[in-house]
């Protein structure tokens, strides 16, 4: 069974092995950075933080790779419950599209215009999902846990969160993790490779609103290959895109201001996951079900006070009672540390 939980300080070497799979802003390849963001996402569980600093680290654990001596944790995943502040907006370039036209010459011209903007209120942003190699396109869709499991939470605590959600996806990047909008652009205004500019953004936004143009900037002065590349989602994001648009997601014609990848967004209570979480209780009564009954796959999850305070599963079980309890096979009660009448979050897919 694979268990979802929140991070503990013992998963430091596995968070940081994830993340030489990502190595993003989110989650670089930084030991000294992932050790204070266990920390934080230790807090931010706890509720000791303020919602605005609150990071939530996810990781999805192979119980049977730690019986057999593997690493247990196979996947993470992450969310800022606000992400843009007035210390620290969200930044992000608007794509707009104009059209100009020319009686005189008969020419007509569609132009891609980026105009930066801020967002100082802020939104609750998903992000930092990684699943080991060996583990992608297993059959229990293990991505797709990961990333369900945030919701699942933001419904758990949907106060705790904004009124929207974003995604900033990966756009294709060349093989050393450069990306060419930013060498084409970025890069000219700030003196910056992509890489130094995107970890200094983490905790300084100040140079961006300070070197970067405010006024509208054509795309179609930037070459045609780097042009095309404005709002792509880079191949091994794709799962990720589509996972989105199947839940309430869309492309917000916003994108990422160092790479191009676009902003996919969502009002937090439109999000499928989000409205079908409901909170239910074990059901007193511990048979074993039937073989044959009709069963829901779904997610399960349970919180306490004690490490790890969140835990979740996959399992398969009979429709919610009318009294609002629920049935949950043996592995799935052992896995969750329940017994009847304990509170649960439940998710069927």
């Amino acid at each position: 069974m694979f268990v979802l939980r929140d991070v503990t300080a013992g998963d430091l070497d596995a968070l940081l092995a994830a993340a030489s799979y990502l190595d993003t802003v989110n989650l670089p390849e930084d030991r000294a950075y992932l050790s204070a963001l266990i920390a934080t996402s230790q807090r931010s569980f706890a509720g000791e933080i303020d919602v605005a600093d609150r990071k939530l680290v996810f990781v999805l654990e192979d119980e049977q790779a730690e019986t057999s001596g593997g690493t247990p944790v196979v996947g993470v995943s992450m969310i800022f419950a606000q992400h843009g502040s007035r210390r620290a907006p969200h930044i992000f370039f608007d794509v707009i599209h104009e059209e100009r036209y020319s009686e005189t010459l008969d020419r007509h011209f569609f132009h891609q215009v980026l105009r930066i903007g801020y967002n100082y209120k802020g939104l609750t942003e998903i992000g930092g999902l990684v699943l080991l190699p060996a583990y992608r396109r297993h059959k229990d869709q293990l991505g797709r846990l990961l990333s369900y499991v945030r919701f699942m939470y933001i419904a758990m605590h949907r106060r705790v969160f904004c009124d929207e959600v974003v995604s900033e996806l990966m756009p294709p990047l060349e093989a050393n993790g450069t990306s060419l909008l930013w060498e084409s652009l970025g890069r000219r205004f700030t003196g910056l490779s992509y890489q130094e500019a995107d970890r200094l953004s983490q905790t300084n936004k100040e140079f961006i609103r300070a070197l970067f143009p405010q006024d509208p900037l054509y795309a179609t002065l930037l070459p045609a290959h780097v042009q095309e590349l404005i709002g792509r989602v880079g191949p091994e994001t794709k799962g990720v895109e589509r996972m989105l648009s199947e839940v309430g997601f869309a492309y917000a014609h916003r994108i990422d201001p160092f790479d191009g990848g676009p902003h996919f967004h969502a009002r937090t209570d439109d999000i499928t996951l989000v409205a079908a979480t409901r909170r239910l209780r074990l059901s007193p009564d511990e048979q074993s079900i039937e073989s044959d009954a009709p069963l829901v796959r779904c997610l399960v999850a349970r919180e306490g006070p004690g490490e790890p305070r969140f835990l979740a599963v996959k399992t398969a079980t009979p429709p919610p009672a009318n009294d609002g309890t629920l049935a949950l096979p043996a592995d799935a009660r052992r896995a969750l540390r329940l017994v009847p009448g304990d509170e649960l979050a439940f998710l069927p897919f």
